[in-house]
């Protein structure tokens, strides 16, 4: 449906969908609805629940090599690659894929809720190209986060969190995940804005999801829900969850250059409470 869920109206309606990549026959998993983002409209961009985990933080930044102005992006993906998969689901209404952050060593990762949920069965692929067989153990719908577990997994590479409340506008980020289905795509960007109000539907008619997202230009799709947005230092700073995507007849939803991710001081303290 088009309209909002707040009034006024500051422009016009844009369709909210779930940002997890579709594959074969599938049929979304949440209405279209239109939504306010402290002053504009967006979409969601996440798939299903991931489980939460303890991630690795580092209260000193680890200093990349710089070239010119900006960090060395080719740098920052080879840091934060390994700690990326992509996550393969399948339910009653088909199947679908998102991404995830690796939290621990032994495979806990965590994505976005809606791009588990409804699941009956979860795999994930590994940035060796492994895929795995993988169960969720945590979700929590109000946040639109989860906590998934990678079965017979060791040895994998934990992505460090940063202090997101330390993010500046115009800081550079680069995003990580599997848009449409491309494991490893890496996009760069800043960020745009912080503290945007956004709020997107959830599992149920009632439980539209709420929070404060880091707004971004980096190019994030449908694929890209669950995985990372991270600093020059290769630390993640938000989990990217939804877009703005204009209404269009074709009813598909693509980067316009306005995406958003939930803060990762809010993401990881769920994940550690899912744990």
């Amino acid at each position: 449906m088009s309209g909002s869920l707040f009034e006024p109206v500051p422009t016009p309606a844009a369709e909210v969908k779930p940002f997890w990549r579709r594959t074969g026959t599938v049929v979304t998993s949440a209405a279209l609805v239109a939504a306010v983002f402290g002053g504009v409209t967006g979409g969601v961009v996440g798939a299903l629940n991931a489980p939460g985990a303890t991630a690795g933080t580092s209260s000193s930044p680890v200093a990349l090599q710089t070239s010119g102005a900006a960090s060395d992006v080719s740098a920052i993906a080879a840091k934060v690659l390994p700690s990326v998969v992509q996550v393969n689901v399948v339910g009653a209404q088909g199947e679908g894929l998102g991404s995830g952050v690796v939290l621990s060593a032994d495979g806990r990762i965590l994505t976005n809720n809606h791009v588990v949920s409804g699941a009956q069965k979860v795999t994930v692929t590994l940035d060796d190209g492994r895929t795995v067989d993988a169960k969720v153990v945590g979700t929590d719908p109000s946040s639109d986060l989860a906590v998934v577990q990678a079965v017979g997994v060791s040895g994998l590479t934990p992505a460090a969190f940063a202090d997101s409340d330390n993010v500046k506008v115009g800081d550079q980020v680069v995003a990580i995940g599997s848009p449409e289905g491309l494991q490893g795509t890496v996009t760069s960007g800043i960020v745009s804005a912080l503290d945007r109000t956004v709020t997107v539907p959830g599992t149920t008619r009632r439980s539209n999801v709420s929070y404060q997202a880091i707004q971004t230009d980096a190019s994030i799709n449908p694929g890209n829900s669950g995985g990372p947005l991270v600093n020059a230092a290769g630390q993640v700073v938000g989990i990217n969850s939804a877009i703005y995507s204009p209404a269009s007849e074709s009813g598909q939803a693509g980067s316009v250059g306005i995406g958003f991710a939930i803060p990762a001081n809010q993401a990881k303290q769920i994940a550690d409470q899912l744990t």
